[in-house]
Parts: C-alpha cells; sequence; structure tokens
C-alpha cells in the first residue's frame, strides 16, 4: 500500500464537501498528483481489515484497558443508482423496514478511554445467484451470514490481543450461537438486548424440564435483576428490563441480558449504554469522511474507498480527541476556512480585473 497517497487521499476524504473523485483530488493538488495515479491506487491491490489493524495497533496499545468493550454492529451505504455486483446488492435495513441497495458494512468499534477506534470491519459479499422461491427471479445471496462474520470478526479481536473485558452488540447479533461463542470459546462477558418472544426459564430446573415462557409474557419490573436461563444457552444470564424515551419523546423498552452475574442494574445498563459510540462512528463515516460520496463502480475500487474512509474516521477521531471538540465541529472548523480562502480569492480577482461596484 503505497502510505503517503493513503493518507492524502483520507486527508481529501475528511475536507471534502462534494464528490470525492481521483480527478477531483487531483485538482486540488495542482496536478501534483496525477487522476490516473489516484485511480492506480484504489485499484491496485485490496486493503484489507488486517492491514488496518496494522495501522490502529500502536494507538489501541495506548488506549486499552481491561475494562474496554468491543461493540459490533453493521451500517448499509445506499447506493441507489450503481450497477449490482457482489458488494452493491439488496439488504434488509432493520430501521427503515425495507431492503436498500447498497454496501453492508460489519464494524469491530473498540471504545476505551473516551476514544472509540475500528479495529476491524468486513463487507457483507453476495457472491452467489439463487433463485428466489416467491417470484422465481435470482437474486444475490451470501456464502456467509452476518452472524458468521461477527464470530470471525470476534475471533481476530482476540488473536490480537485488545484488551476488554464485553462485547456489545444490538439484537439482531444477540443469537444463542453467538452468546455461546463469546462466553464459552472466546471467554468473554456480553451484555445484549433480545426479543420479547425469546424463551427463558426461570430456574435451571424449569429448563432442564423444557419450561420456558417468552419474555413477553413475564411482568418485568424496571430496575429489578431477574437470574434466567435462555433457550439453547448452556449457562446462567442476568435479565433487565430498561426504559428509556427516543428523541421524538416516544417511550422505548430494552430487555437486557448480561452473562456476567455480578452486575447490577446501574451496571448493565450503563456499560450498555457505550454500544451508542458504534452508531456515532456510523453517522460520522457518513457525514464527515465522505463514505457515501464516491462515485466508484468496480468492487476493488468501492471497497478500498470504504478502507480509507474507516482510516480518514481514525484519523478524525485522533484530531477531536487531541483538540478536545467534536467531529462536526472539526469539520465545521474546515468549511470554515474554505469558504474564507474561497471569498479572499474572489476579492482578489475583482481587485485584479478593477471590478468596482
Amino acid at each position: 500500500m503505497n502510505k503517503e497517497l493513503l493518507e492524502t487521499y483520507s486527508d481529501y476524504l475528511i475536507s471534502s464537501f462534494s464528490y470525492t473523485t481521483a480527478t477531483g483530488l487531483s485538482m486540488l493538488v495542482e496536478g501534483e498528483i496525477s487522476h490516473d495515479k489516484v485511480t492506480r491506487f484504489l485499484s491496485g491491490e485490496d486493503f484489507t481489515s488486517a492491514k488496518l489493524w496494522e495501522i490502529v495497533k500502536s494507538t489501541i496499545r495506548e488506549i486499552e484497558n481491561e475494562e474496554g468493550v468491543i461493540i459490533f454492529d453493521d451500517t448499509i451505504e445506499e447506493k441507489p443508482s450503481t450497477d449490482e455486483n457482489e458488494i452493491v446488492s439488496w439488504h434488509y435495513d432493520h430501521s427503515k423496514g425495507r431492503a436498500v441497495k447498497g454496501i453492508n458494512i460489519i464494524s469491530a468499534l473498540y471504545y476505551s478511554k473516551g476514544a472509540r477506534i475500528p479495529v476491524a470491519y468486513d463487507l457483507v459479499r453476495k457472491t452467489k445467484l439463487e433463485t428466489d422461491r416467491k417470484t422465481g427471479k435470482e437474486k444475490r445471496v451470501s456464502e456467509k451470514t452476518q452472524n458468521e462474520q461477527y464470530r470471525e470478526m470476534l475471533k481476530i479481536c482476540i488473536k490480537n490481543n485488545i484488551k476488554f473485558k464485553y462485547v456489545l452488540n444490538d439484537v439482531w447479533y444477540a443469537s444463542s450461537e453467538n452468546m455461546m461463542y463469546v462466553k464459552k470459546e472466546m471467554e468473554k462477558d456480553f451484555i445484549m438486548p433480545v426479543k420479547t418472544n425469546r424463551k427463558i426459564a426461570l430456574s435451571q430446573k424449569d429448563k432442564l424440564n423444557g419450561k420456558y415462557v417468552t419474555v413477553s409474557e413475564l411482568e418485568l419490573k424496571e430496575g429489578v435483576i431477574y437470574k434466567v436461563y435462555l433457550e439453547a444457552v448452556e449457562f446462567p444470564l442476568l435479565l433487565v428490563k430498561q426504559i428509556f424515551k427516543n428523541d421524538d419523546g416516544t417511550e422505548g423498552i430494552l430487555y437486557l441480558v448480561s452473562s456476567d452475574l455480578t452486575l447490577t442494574y446501574d451496571n448493565i445498563t450503563t456499560i450498555y449504554q457505550k454500544r451508542w459510540k458504534v452508531e456515532e462512528y456510523h453517522k460520522s463515516l457518513k457525514q464527515h469522511v465522505s463514505l457515501c460520496k464516491s462515485p466508484t463502480k468496480r468492487v476493488r475500487t468501492q471497497s478500498n474507498h470504504i478502507f480509507a474512509s474507516i482510516y480518514a474516521f481514525f484519523k478524525l477521531e485522533f484530531l477531536s480527541i487531541r483538540a478536545k471538540v467534536n467531529h462536526a465541529a472539526l469539520r465545521s472548523k474546515i468549511y470554515i476556512s474554505a469558504n474564507r480562502a474561497a471569498f479572499d480569492e474572489l476579492k482578489n480577482m475583482k481587485a485584479c480585473f478593477a471590478m468596482n461596484f
């Protein structure tokens, strides 16, 4: 990888407020880097999650501690006008309740000492074609499930010796298999929400006798901890009901389970609140580092642009911590400086051509 060009390209992604193109970068640096050189950079080799780890590793070693958390989630970079391929495909968007066309990115975000650092990521690749039974039309499918990708990425985090105590994720990754994998195979604890239709036993005896009820059947009280046994999970869990306010003022409810039996209600809800950091990460990727502003058309250039955007987020997070301002404030400062330069250039042009009104 051309590290110097990665630095320039990722700086371009941070400082740009429009579409990011090879031509645009070349013009910005007044031809010092040609359009073709940028294109070759994006298409020459695969930029991978392993290469991202090489870059962020030293920073992780500075901020990591035993109380850190790793947060898993995915987001979709919508590309409604781009031709379909193995990464640009149709994915179900849980936030919208429908399928959207785009690139589905799964991330592992490490959060410790106030820093949010992406330590691994993967793209959902739909490499197989099969016939839809309902419509009779061909559709793209992935050879791996997202839960399989989740477990592979967690294994990589363990292999990289990242210090952390809890795995956090939303309800879509709260499968029994994932819970067993985190606790039994990776020897870590987790806090995850469960759906109201999940089957639980209220005692080990009930579990052995197959006596289960659904979460929705229980009259759980907020602030109270319940020791329960989930179906297909070998060990006991703590279950709590958390009531919260949405941004629009409506009320929401989370049913959180923890594999760490030593936690209090406040511990569980406070630790799980850190999961919001991954939502901030996704928002910054889309709004502040040009994730969705590349017109790239090929799989490699599209995926390499995503790599560069994730790296740009890492740089912006570093600057944000040092400057003690958030990403939006940093970008606003960049925008004002650019606008001021444009304003001054216009004044110089007017003076040059004696244009007085």
